[in-house]
């Protein structure tokens, strides 16, 4: 499902935030990305995303060459990807219901499609009773709930979270990690950065460690 081969990234002015990373995610696997702060891990996940592409090596999402993509083909191949942020980057203007229908939206779906999709996200996340409300009424838990849903709403094959429990209490963060374990187990592939090392230690999956840039535990 991914593939990095020996993946570099350098800004200008900051050397290779990313060195020589390799790693295989097969399909339906859940994984965790730890490391110390700016170790290299929402670059890595921006790079999937392509929010940025790599300077160096091979970024393979589905049996498609990332760095090759052409920049018109990127709307489409973000559809393949679930992005959930630790700040939730909700629209604050807008419904729940709204903000988890916006890249069915995008997409182009139909109204019933639409209402459909969104109704069973937030059915899945225990959300369905709160469409109508807006993000600010919502408890930090809730409006990650909100994330999740937009995040899946599309059925994406991967999905990626940027420290999705870094706002939220230890029996919150349980609960959140449990709704990932649940995506996995009906297919997606889930790579989580978090810097959580209880919660990690609590939870029997792969682990990917950075430690300035270069992968030093996969």
């Amino acid at each position: 499902m991914l593939q990095f081969d020996n993946v570099s990234m350098r800004y200008p002015g900051a050397g290779d935030v990313l060195r020589n990373v390799s790693f295989h995610l097969a399909r339906g696997e859940m994984a965790f990305l730890t490391g110390h702060s700016g170790a290299g891990k929402s670059t890595l996940l921006k790079l999937i995303a392509l929010i940025e592409r790599s300077s160096r090596g091979q970024v393979v999402l589905d049996n498609q060459n990332l760095n090759q993509a052409k920049d018109r083909h990127i709307p489409f191949i973000r559809r393949k990807v679930g992005l959930i942020f630790q700040d939730y980057k909700l629209l604050q203007d807008r419904t729940v219901f709204d903000n988890v229908a916006l890249p069915l939206i995008i997409a182009g779906y139909g109204h019933h499609e639409v209402s459909r999709r969104v109704r069973a996200a937030l059915d899945k996340v225990s959300l369905l009773g709160k469409e109508k409300k807006y993000p600010a009424v919502l408890s930090g838990g809730e409006q990650q709930r909100v994330g999740i849903a937009r995040a899946v709403v599309n059925k994406p094959p991967m999905i990626l979270a940027d420290e999705p429990t870094g706002n939220l209490d230890p029996e919150l963060s349980a609960e959140i990690m449990h709704l990932f374990e649940q995506f996995q187990q009906v297919g997606s592939t889930v790579l989580i950065a978090s810097h959580d090392i209880s919660l990690i230690a609590q939870m029997n999956y792969r682990v990917l460690k950075l430690n300035h840039g270069q992968l030093v535990e996969n």
